[in-house]
C-alpha cells in the first residue's frame, strides 16, 4: 500500500491543531479574550446550543495512545472503560484547567460515572447532563425535547442572557457547513485511490473538535480544494471499515493501512455518527430541530430498536465498496460488547467477514493486534483470487 502521509499546508494545520491538544494556541486566545470554553461528553450533547451562547465546544478526550492512569483507577472502578478513565485522568492532572463548563449525556455508565467525578472533584463553574432515551418513540422525543429546553434554560441562567432563535440558526447553519463538507471528504474515499487515507482523516475529525467550527469550515474549504489538485493517491489490498468504540487514535488506523489495507470509512463517534446527519428546520423551531437531530442521527449501540444502525452499516458497506469490517471494543464498553453477536451475523449474512478486537482505549496496532489484522488482511486476499 501507498502509505506516504499528505504534505498538503492545511492538512499540516489540522496536524498541529492536534499536536497542541489538548490547549491550542486557538482554545488560548479564546480565554486571553475572556470568552467562556466547555467541554463535551458524548455525541448526545447538542453543540449548537453551546455555540449560539458564544462559547467554544471542545470535545473531551484522552491522549490518542495509551496512558498511566493511576489517578484516574483510585476514583474510577477497573471495570469502567478505559476511554473513561483516560479523560479523568486528563481532568484531574489539570490539563483541561481551561474550561468553563462541563455538559454530557447520560448514555453509558462509563460517561456518567466520568461526568459525576468531574462534577464533584474538578473545580468547574458549570455543569449540565442531558437525559438520553434509548428508543426513538414518540414519548422519547418528547422527553429528549424537554432536556434540550432544559439544558437551554440552564445555560441561560448561568451566563445571565437569552439565546434567542436568531443565534440558534446561526449555530445550526455554521455546523450543518461542517457536516456538509465532512460528507465531501468521505465521499473522495469512495474512489479506487483516494486522495486522502484514513488515518489522515481521522487528524482533520480530531482537529475538528478543538476548533471553532467557523475555522474549521474555512480551512476544510480549502483542503478539499487541495485534496482535488493532489497527485498523492492512496490505495490497499482490502478495503476496509473501522467500528466499534469511541476512537481517535490515527496511530491505530495507520498501523492497519501499513500492513496494506486501506481504511475507507467508518462507524464510530468520532467519525461518521458525529457529522452524518444536517439540523433540518423545515416548520419547526429551532431548538425542536436540534432536538430531533440529535435523537434521530446516525444511532449508537445504546439504541433499540438496533436495525437503523445495521442498515445504515450495510448501506456504507455498498457505498464504499467495504471488504472487511475491523470491530475495536474497548474493554468493558457494554453496549458496543453486546452489540457485536448482532452485527456480526448482518454481515454474514451479505457476505462481509469481521475481525473483532479487544483493546484499550489509545492503543496502537502493535504485537498481537498487528499479527491478527495481518492474518485478517492475507484472509481478505485469499477470498479474492
Amino acid at each position: 500500500m501507498n502509505t506516504k502521509s499528505t504534505c498538503l499546508p492545511t492538512f499540516e494545520r489540522f496536524r498541529a491543531v492536534n499536536k497542541a491538544f489538548p490547549k491550542t494556541q486557538e482554545i488560548s486566545e479564546i480565554k486571553q479574550r475572556g470568552e467562556k470554553v466547555f467541554g463535551w461528553l458524548c455525541t448526545y450533547v447538542p453543540e449548537e446550543i453551546i455555540h449560539a451562547a458564544g462559547i467554544l465546544p471542545v470535545r473531551i478526550t484522552g491522549y490518542p495512545r495509551e496512558m498511566e492512569l493511576e489517578d484516574a483507577n483510585a476514583y474510577l472502578y477497573i471495570n469502567n472503560c478505559s476511554f473513561s478513565r483516560s479523560c479523568f485522568q486528563m481532568g484531574i492532572s489539570g490539563e483541561y484547567d481551561y474550561l468553563d463548563g462541563v455538559v454530557a449525556g447520560s448514555t453509558c455508565d462509563g460517561a456518567r460515572r466520568l461526568f459525576d467525578l468531574w462534577r464533584h472533584y474538578i473545580d468547574i463553574p458549570y455543569s449540565h447532563i442531558l437525559t438520553v432515551p434509548r428508543k426513538f418513540t414518540s414519548r422519547a422525543h418528547s422527553l429528549y425535547y424537554d432536556q434540550v429546553k432544559l439544558f437551554k434554560s440552564s445555560l441561560e441562567q448561568y451566563l445571565e442572557t437569552h439565546i434567542d432563535d436568531a443565534k440558534l440558526l446561526n449555530s445550526i447553519q455554521v455546523y450543518n457547513e461542517a457536516r456538509g463538507k465532512l460528507k465531501k471528504l468521505y465521499e473522495l474515499r469512495k474512489a479506487d485511490k483516494t486522495p486522502i487515507s484514513g488515518s489522515e482523516t481521522m487528524e482533520v475529525l480530531n482537529a475538528s473538535f478543538r476548533m471553532t467550527k467557523e475555522s474549521f469550515n474555512k480551512h476544510l474549504d480549502i483542503l478539499l480544494d487541495e485534496l482535488s489538485r493532489s497527485r498523492e493517491k492512496h490505495h490497499g489490498e482490502a478495503r476496509l471499515m473501522v467500528m466499534g468504540s469511541v476512537m481517535n487514535n490515527p496511530e491505530f488506523i495507520k498501523s492497519i493501512e501499513d500492513l496494506g489495507g486501506l481504511v475507507v470509512t467508518d462507524e464510530l463517534c468520532t467519525s461518521t455518527r458525529y457529522w452524518s446527519d444536517p439540523v433540518v428546520v423545515d416548520g419547526v423551531e429551532p431548538l425542536e430541530a436540534i432536538s430531533k437531530r440529535y435523537l434521530n442521527n446516525y444511532p449508537c449501540a445504546r439504541m433499540v430498536p438496533s436495525e437503523e444502525r445495521f442498515d445504515r452499516i450495510k448501506k456504507m458497506i455498498r457505498e464504499y465498496r467495504v471488504d472487511g469490517v475491523i470491530s475495536q471494543i474497548i474493554r468493558y464498553c457494554v453496549p458496543y460488547a453486546h452489540d457485536l453477536p448482532l452485527i456480526t451475523q448482518r454481515l454474514q449474512e451479505i457476505g462481509i467477514p469481521i475481525l473483532s478486537l479487544d483493546v484499550e482505549y489509545g492503543t496502537s496496532g502493535s504485537g498481537q493486534v498487528r499479527t491478527r489484522v495481518q492474518a485478517f488482511l492475507e484472509m481478505l486476499e485469499a477470498r479474492k483470487r
